[in-house]
């Protein structure tokens, strides 16, 4: 069974920084993408960054130029690199990883280029982050 587990969150002061690490076990999806997910109280869960097997990279725009994400060789970590914090990146951190679709499972499509379109299926319990002013 797949199982991802996040690690790094914790509370930070505006502009500060965080670093974010999730370890992917039994995953032998290798040319699978990662990524990083959030979801605040009250409000959608919505990509972060992810990134393909390829190394291609995507951000959502509130966090370009301030976040990046990257992986280990082995694929068995990736991490979420945070910096110049806001109070509104405060949420929990949740870790995904690309799967097959099955019946009633909640996933999340993030195109990551032109004619890539990974399904998200496989997650994390998630890390929180707050950012205080």
């Amino acid at each position: 069974q797949v199982e991802l587990v996040e690690s790094g969150g914790g509370s930070a002061q505006s502009g500060g920084s965080l670093r974010l690490s999730c370890r992917i076990s039994q995953y032998t999806y290798k040319s699978g993408a990662m990524g990083w997910f959030r979801q605040a109280p009250g409000k959608e869960r919505e990509g972060v960054a992810a990134i393909d097997s390829d190394g291609t990279t995507i951000y959502a725009d509130s966090v370009k130029g301030r976040f990046i994400i990257s992986q280990d060789n082995a694929k068995e970590n990736v991490y979420l690199q945070m910096n110049s914090l806001k109070p509104e990146d405060t949420a929990m951190y949740i870790c995904a990883a690309e799967g097959s679709v099955t019946s009633g499972a909640y996933y999340y499509t993030w195109p990551l280029a032109r004619g890539r379109l990974p399904d998200f299926v496989y997650w994390g319990q998630g890390t929180q982050v707050t950012v205080s002013s």
